[in-house]
């Protein structure tokens, strides 16, 4: 068996002259998931998929948010048959693991070496500098994910068996969790979670999720490697952790907190959102979930159509921010949104370069992290200014916040995307592709570039 399989999967790992060299690691990152979607379309074509049939775009609409892990939709999935909500659920699962690591851990689990293409993104995706133990941190990701949505499905269970009956009830915790680990912000209902704010169990089962799957990979690693070699009680000591880990778990807890100070702040007093809500208990349980999802999940617990400006103007800034760097979740990572603050502290200090805990950051990082933030910049201002165009009816802070979250792959919207015209719809499309697979992408270019011949004479130009 284990020949059969070698066989099927040696395209992968064809040497020089194969066929897959001709194509770069963002090439084959961003081809894997067009086919992906692509796939995921004629799939959800076939009859049966759906109660009354999509449209082709319909179709590719919906399979490119499951594999880019959006969750903005243009049809419901309480319209989808029990068989194509399965295949939008896998295709969720394949697209939060990401195609290349698990093409990579079948290799692994064959014992075969990994291509050299595969390794250099790999390292980029899991945020390691060396290519060592990449197939053991792939073996603990993939336990790691599937343990964790199965524990999330067995809790949320709970609450929704006896509710929905044994077979409705498993299904619906089984899609959720695997939705809210991997980000994806899809629900089976077409009011999101908005019926479950109330529950403390179900809002606490799918922020653990969505966080945990927000953090990255590596992190998740890490934890797990220290906490095997010194226990729980390394959790009371963070310099035990690398520069990395610490910085995106002091940076998430930062966030989620003063998140959800800004949203008690300005919808405790909104009647159609927290004040329409009778219990004091069930407004903060809405305000802290929805604090957190906008960085990752994409769920929500009250209508976003209904917050006032300045929630929206947060929510998306929280959006554009997005999770950490290897995870589920998109945006510009919010590694990159801490070195760009240190570099700007270090400027205005008059410093030559960003520290943190100790540690220079080096200009490969600053450089890196300056690019990302300005193509997730020039992106959505491609998109929106392509969305005022092809839509001009929809008022812009609608057309805006749609785009925001399809970069930043969250899935939270005002309610504009199933209105879309069919070239703004495709807009959307591009989006959601290219911010899942952008900043990966542009990380693996910033890293492997080479270094210029020629050294060119330094001059200073005026700035601001």
């Amino acid at each position: 068996m284990r020949q059969r399989y070698r066989r099927y999967l040696r395209p992968l790992t064809r040497g020089p002259r194969g066929p897959i060299i001709h194509l770069s690691p963002p090439e084959i990152l961003l081809g894997g998931f067009l086919g992906l979607s692509m796939l995921g379309a004629c799939l959800l074509k076939l009859p049966g998929m759906h109660q009354e049939g999509l449209s082709w775009l319909s179709a590719l609409f919906t399979a490119t948010s499951a594999v880019t892990v959006t969750g903005l939709s243009v049809t419901p999935l309480s319209e989808f048959t029990f068989a194509g909500q399965a295949v939008v659920l896998v295709l969720i699962q394949l697209g939060g693991l990401g195609f290349m690591t698990i093409a990579a851990l079948s290799l692994v689990m064959l014992g075969q070496r990994l291509p050299m293409h595969q390794t250099s993104l790999l390292r980029e995706a899991l945020n390691r500098s060396s290519s060592r133990e990449i197939g053991r941190l792939l073996r603990v990701i993939t336990a790691f994910a599937v343990t964790l949505e199965l524990g999330g499905a067995l809790l949320l269970a709970l609450e929704w068996v006896p509710r929905h009956g044994w077979g409705r009830g498993m299904w619906l915790s089984l899609f959720h969790s695997v939705s809210a680990f991997n980000n994806a912000g899809f629900t089976l209902w077409p009011d999101s979670l908005l019926r479950e704010s109330r529950n403390p169990l179900v809002a606490s089962v799918i922020s653990l999720l969505f966080m945990t799957g927000g953090i990255g990979f590596a992190v998740i690693g890490e934890l797990r490697e220290r906490r095997r070699e010194h226990g729980w009680r390394v959790l009371l000591h963070p310099s035990r952790f690398s520069v990395q880990t610490r910085l995106v778990l002091e940076a998430t807890i930062a966030l989620n907190l003063l998140s959800l100070v800004v949203i008690l702040a300005l919808e405790w007093g909104n009647p159609d959102t927290l004040a329409g809500m009778r219990e004091h208990g069930e407004r903060f349980i809405s305000a802290a979930f929805m604090a957190v999802t906008p960085r990752t999940a994409g769920f929500s617990m009250f209508d976003t159509s209904a917050m006032t400006q300045a929630s929206t103007l947060w929510t998306m800034a929280m959006m554009f921010i997005g999770g950490g760097s290897g995870s589920t979740a998109s945006g510009i990572k919010i590694t990159t949104f801490v070195v760009l603050l240190l570099t700007t502290r270090a400027f205005l200090r008059q410093r030559h370069s960003p520290t943190l805990h100790g540690r220079r950051i080096g200009d490969e990082t600053v450089f890196k992290a300056i690019a990302v933030a300005l193509a997730g910049m020039l992106l959505i201002f491609s998109m929106l200014f392509g969305l005022t165009i092809t839509d001009p009816d929809h008022d812009f802070r609608s057309l805006a916040f749609e785009t925001v979250s399809a970069f930043g792959t969250v899935g939270l919207s005002l309610g504009v995307t199933p209105e879309l015209s069919a070239p703004g719809q495709w807009l959307i499309i591009i989006t959601m592709l290219l911010g899942r697979t952008g900043p990966l992408a542009l990380g693996y270019l910033l890293a492997t570039r080479s270094r210029p011949g020629v050294s060119y004479a330094r001059t200073e130009l005026s700035i601001g």
